[in-house]
């Protein structure tokens, strides 16, 4: 398997958060009418077969596994900015710090 291809893979109904958890941070999640994709980069065979482990042990129905030929682009963690999905700490705005 070449290094890192995009996948989406489809699961039968509405993923749970203790499904994804493991999942949130290599993966786009779209929740659509009936079932969840997720679509992203699957770095070997070993990362392959671990993903579908855990899917099995948590009982989720995988409708389809499917390599994508142009896929969305995905974040990336070592761009300048913080990431779309990080929490940034609140507090006062800067001019009124001390």
């Amino acid at each position: 398997m070449p290094d890192r291809i995009s996948y989406e893979i489809v699961i039968k109904g509405a993923a749970s958060a203790r499904l994804l958890r493991p999942l949130i941070d290599d993966f786009i999640v779209h929740r659509d009418s009936g079932s969840t994709r997720l679509i992203g980069e699957i770095r070997d065979a070993s990362h392959l077969h671990g993903l579908l482990a855990h899917l099995t042990a948590m009982n989720a129905e995988v409708m389809s596994l499917r390599p994508l030929e142009h896929p969305s682009p995905m974040p990336d963690p070592a761009a300048p900015g913080p990431c779309p999905t990080t929490r940034l700490p609140a507090g006062p705005p800067a001019d009124e710090r001390h």
